[in-house]
């Protein structure tokens, strides 16, 4: 059976130093709770086309772009279930299509091109995505360790902490160990606030404060950029 979720928000990115973090954490005590899962090592598969024109788009910041990952929580075995999720945004709001399915199920989808074992209209925007840029295959392996703290309001005001965010080309399962090339120095923390609606008050006052200030920085345009200059620019016809 396959779980399907949407999402419809905003994410603001921002980089932290430790001492902000700190800082951060005391700001958060009487308004957050990290969720059930704790610190956890997330492992993702971004599909790209052999000319790498997904990213090459997204890196020219568009009003509108879109990207293809499958995206496990854990070392998986084929019969676990991995997410295969597809991330639109549109002028500065995100747009989460995900399919929960086991791992042999969509690896086996996307290495012989027949369509998922699932008929949803999650599913069919899925195909279609597929169809439209054609040959789609994994072409990194990018991993990080990630807390995640949920709004104690009941609201659905979401901040989650990424560190250790590695890459590599080879080796593409999400059942494989993780090591890669860091992308983030190892003194810095990624925090992604999520809402679909306003910034709280004491995250503003945070904000201000520490004089943190919103970045942007994509996981997945990094390391292409970073392998770009590894290997002398990527193929790009």
């Amino acid at each position: 059976m396959a779980y399907q979720t949407t999402f419809q928000r905003y994410e603001i990115k921002y980089l932290l130093t430790p001492l902000q973090k700190a800082r951060l954490a005391e700001s958060m005590a009487s308004h957050m709770q990290i969720d059930a899962y704790g610190r956890t090592t997330i492992r993702n598969l971004y599909f790209d086309t052999d000319s790498y024109r997904l990213i090459r788009h997204s890196l020219e910041k568009p009003v509108y772009k879109e990207k293809l990952r499958i995206r496990s929580y854990r070392p998986v075995a084929s019969e676990d279930p991995v997410f295969v999720e597809l991330k639109k945004k549109y002028r500065s709001v995100v747009y989460k299509r995900r399919l929960a399915i086991p791992e042999a199920d969509a690896m086996q989808s996307f290495q012989t091109g027949k369509a998922l074992p699932v008929d949803s209209q999650i599913a069919k925007e899925i195909e279609y995505f597929r169809t439209y840029y054609c040959s789609l295959h994994p072409v990194v392996f990018l991993s990080y360790e990630r807390e995640a703290y949920y709004a104690l309001d009941g609201s659905d005001f979401r901040v989650t902490l990424d560190e250790h965010i590695l890459y590599r080309q080879q080796e593409l399962s999400l059942g494989s160990d993780v090591y890669g090339i860091p992308i983030l120095p190892e003194d810095c923390t990624l925090m992604e606030v999520k809402t679909s609606g306003g910034m709280p008050l004491w995250m503003s006052h945070f904000l201000t404060e520490q004089r943190v200030f919103q970045t942007s920085f994509s996981k997945y345009g990094t390391a292409y950029q970073h392998m770009s200059r590894l290997q002398g620019g990527l193929r790009n016809a």
